[in-house]
């Protein structure tokens, strides 16, 4: 197995030769070996890779997941790398790296799902706005200006400008710009109102207790809307307790009942 020599050469110290690998990579039938060599190829360009990752930390991920990212695209570019096609490893597998750590960002740090096309407009306008406001007044520049700067559409200016601020989401438990008594965003979301389904639910039962007996209305008239117990409506209907509970339980499972069939 040819050997990869990790002495560093051309033009950043964490560039081994490793012409020869790649060569018999390329001669190397598919298999234990090949792989091997691919794997000891990765090992000699990881602290490359490494300092590839290091020129995206502080940007909200961490450092480790940016390194682990890198290493992907190192594999692959050395699963990918064709030395007969006549160019450095080096100068294929910087922008494979660099490719994976932008592509990961793109794809699993938004905080809402923002579609390619506005992610591209945002990285445009977010350029244009630094480049624009190098002056000494500091002025934030408008719609119209990075227009003319960048030649894109207001339209399209707009809608970057609107994705600047998706990135990141804001907490629903954050407190509110200049509340000091911990008034937080979700004080101000509206709550589903109990009352709706009960004004349902009643709707639905008016027909039904209209078609009721009369005693069985009156029953439940009586303890539903009266708040009478049990025992002072079987006295005021001459009949027992227990009949009274028995008409009570048989008549709310039939209602339960219609109103369901009723809805389904």
């Amino acid at each position: 197995m040819t050997s990869v020599r990790a002495q560093p050469r051309r033009p950043h110290d964490d560039a081994p030769d490793t012409t020869a690998a790649f060569r018999r990579i390329a001669d190397l039938p598919d298999g234990a070996s090949k792989d091997a060599l691919r794997d000891e190829v990765v090992r000699a360009w990881m602290p490359m890779a490494e300092r590839l990752a290091r020129q995206f930390r502080n940007r909200g991920e961490a450092t480790e997941d940016l390194r682990q990212v890198a290493m992907v695209g190192l594999v692959k570019a050395v699963k990918r790398y064709d030395p007969d096609r006549g160019s450095a490893f080096e100068s294929y597998a910087v922008p494979t790296v660099v490719g994976e750590v932008k592509r990961h960002f793109r794809d699993h740090l938004w905080g809402l799902h923002v579609p390619r096309r506005v992610q591209e407009l945002r990285n445009r306008v977010r350029i244009a706005v630094q480049e624009l406001t190098r002056t000494p007044d500091d002025r934030v520049p408008g719609a119209a200006e990075i227009a003319a700067h960048t030649g894109m559409s207001v339209a399209d200016v707009r809608v970057g400008l609107e994705a600047l601020g998706s990135f990141t989401t804001l907490s629903l438990d954050a407190e509110l710009r200049g509340a000091d008594d911990g008034y937080a965003l979700v004080d101000t979301l509206g709550a589903t109102e109990p009352s709706y389904e009960r004004v349902v639910q009643r709707e639905s039962l008016k027909p039904r207790l209209r078609a009721l007996p009369e005693r069985e209305r009156e029953i439940l008239y009586l303890r539903f809307f009266c708040d009478e117990t049990q025992s002072r409506i079987a006295d005021r209907m001459g009949i027992s307790q227990m009949h009274v509970s028995r008409l009570i339980s048989r008549t709310c499972a039939r209602l339960g009942e219609e109103v369901g069939a009723d809805a389904a």
